[in-house]
């Protein structure tokens, strides 16, 4: 798909986990420095809107991964990180299925994105945010 440095798409796709609503961002810079901010958990509340902060074992994610979020500055959560491969990884937030998350090589750059739940189309507006806050700490980074 192709994608403008900077912006945003939003569609409906097919996904390794089924039909998903797909939200993407343009950055510019690499798909490398874009997965280390995705996986690290000492980031997470730097990109989430939701997230307060992160409580696990290991500060970066692999599958299988476990431990605790803090949504909202209230409610800690568990969670399970159900996949994690190079460049996309699913996790499950209070056992329920939550957002996939990855980024793809791209001429110029990367898209990170987000793969949301057909039932939690509402969090899309969220997930777009999230995705251009990843997109400028990795343009951060790579200055």
């Amino acid at each position: 798909m192709a994608l403008e440095l900077g912006t945003s798409s939003v569609s409906l796709e097919k996904t390794p986990d089924g039909r998903r609503l797909v939200v993407r961002h343009g950055a510019d810079t690499s798909v490398d420095t874009v997965w280390n901010i995705l996986t690290d958990t000492d980031c997470w509340a730097d990109w989430g809107p939701s997230v307060t902060a992160v409580e696990t074992a290991t500060r970066y994610i692999d599958d299988g991964t476990t431990g605790r979020v803090c949504v909202a500055g209230a409610v800690w959560l568990p969670f399970e990180v159900t996949a994690c491969t190079p460049y996309r990884w699913t996790w499950t937030v209070a056992r329920l299925p939550a957002t996939g998350h990855f980024v793809e090589e791209r001429a110029g750059g990367s898209v990170v994105g987000f793969e949301i739940p057909p039932l939690a189309t509402g969090y899309a507006p969220v997930c777009a945010r999230a995705c251009q806050r990843i997109a400028t700490l990795a343009q951060q980074r790579d200055a």
